[in-house]
């Protein structure tokens, strides 16, 4: 017989106890915990039960079994319709009030067994499945009914000689002490080290998420340096906007591939970008050990940059020697798909803009006359020179060597004397 989706919902709710895909651990823990208790408590009920029985004692089943059948209905009413806050309290409420209604019927302490410890799970589940604050009601709740019972204890057992035929033996009575103070201290045991494993095994996930969530934070944070300076980084992740500088003075270069549009003509797209990547990643690295920042690529251009957020005041010098090793490393036979490659170094040194454009896909750009004056120089450069303007020879006549200077028309500059750079000057 197919059962309904009602019915199959009841059943997977039944054998998840209660858990709902969208539950938190800690309400997952909960209702575990409180289905845990239940289950112990109610297997306690039905061992009670078959050992009155055995002992002869029947009038004694009828308390217990009817405790046990109050936990059963309100754990498939929680099952049933799913609200948890209502089943916690009134289980609670049970694992409570049912042990003294016991004690009550049965007459006194002694009758019953000291029966009332079963109330201690009440404040224990509280503690587990609401919190400490919450449990302090929950203990004085046991203790005053405690008091009360100890208090009116004559008045509840009757009188002697009456009822003699229903009194419990002694003999049953002390081994049902004994019963209820190692019933009570094992499931109190069993639920604490449930609750403690269970917190151990999140504690673990939240460990092992934190791990990962700090790798791909530090993977983020690798990234962003790729793009960004480490200051620039670091104030974009405080959220400070806009970020832009002006620096008086900053060294730039461009560097551009000669005859790159008729080299490529003759590549697939897979090796014009295998080319590109060889090249300008051959580029980064020879930027990372001079201490300078690559700025971007622009089709077959390459820009870096000097003296933006560097406490190094030898920029001029590092930009000098990276372009010294740039021509070094394609002289040498850095041939990437087959090509003897060449390129057009210009360099210029002068005031500059540095920021962030864009919000989403950003970029850390500088901007200026320098740059232009820079990007111009390359444009009209010799391939395999190095050339700088004025203000870069300036700052490197002392320790490089130049040619002499030569007049270039530049775009939008008119004339402008730009000099060779040949090399460190001999020590």
């Amino acid at each position: 017989m197919t059962a309904y989706p009602e019915d199959s919902r009841f059943v997977d709710r039944l054998r998840h106890a209660g858990v709902e895909p969208g539950d938190s651990e800690e309400q997952r823990l909960n209702k575990s915990l409180l289905m845990f208790a239940t289950g112990l408590v109610t297997l306690a009920a039905m061992l009670w039960v078959a050992i009155y029985g055995l002992l002869g004692q029947s009038i004694s089943t009828t308390p217990p079994m009817v405790f046990q059948l109050l936990l059963v209905g309100n754990l498939l009413v929680y099952i049933r319709f799913g609200h948890f806050d209502f089943f916690r309290v009134t289980q609670l409420a049970l694992f409570l009030f049912g042990p003294f209604a016991m004690q009550w019927g049965f007459g006194s302490f002694v009758d019953s067994s000291g029966i009332v410890l079963w109330g201690l799970l009440a404040p224990i589940g509280a503690i587990l499945c609401f919190g400490v604050r919450q449990s302090i009601a929950w203990f004085f709740a046991w203790v005053f009914m405690t008091a009360m019972s100890g208090v009116f204890d004559y008045y509840l057992a009757p009188p002697k000689g009456a009822h003699a035929a229903l009194a419990v033996p002694l003999a049953t009575a002390v081994v049902f002490f004994a019963l209820n103070f190692i019933a009570v201290a094992t499931i109190i045991y069993l639920l604490l080290r449930y609750s403690i494993q269970e917190k151990q095994k999140m504690q673990d996930r939240l460990t092992e998420a934190h791990g990962l969530l700090k790798a791909e934070q530090e993977r983020s944070e690798r990234l962003l340096l790729n793009i960004l300076p480490g200051p620039v980084a670091e104030r974009l992740k405080r959220s400070e906007q806009p970020i832009a500088d002006g620096f008086a003075e900053a060294t730039v270069m461009f560097a551009d591939i000669v005859n790159f549009t008729e080299a490529a003509s003759h590549l697939t797209p897979g090796q014009v970008f295998s080319m590109l990547n060889e090249v300008f990643s051959a580029f980064d690295e020879l930027a990372e050990r001079f201490g300078l920042e690559k700025i971007k690529t622009i089709g077959d251009a390459y820009m870096v940059a000097g003296g933006l957020n560097s406490a190094s005041s030898r920029y001029t010098e590092a930009i000098a020697d990276m372009a010294l090793a740039m021509h070094e490393r394609l002289r040498q036979g850095f041939a990437p798909q087959g090509m003897r490659l060449a390129i057009r170094v210009g360099i210029g040194t002068g005031p500059v803009v540095a920021g962030v454009v864009g919000k989403k896909k950003f970029i850390y750009d500088v901007w200026g006359d320098t740059v232009n004056i820079a990007s111009r120089i390359t444009a009209e450069s010799t391939p395999g020179m190095v050339q700088c303007d004025t203000n870069t020879f300036e700052r490197l006549r002392d320790r490089f060597d130049f040619e002499e200077p030569q007049m270039l028309r530049l775009k939008g500059k008119g004339e402008m004397a730009v000099y060779g750079l040949l090399g460190r000057k001999p020590r």
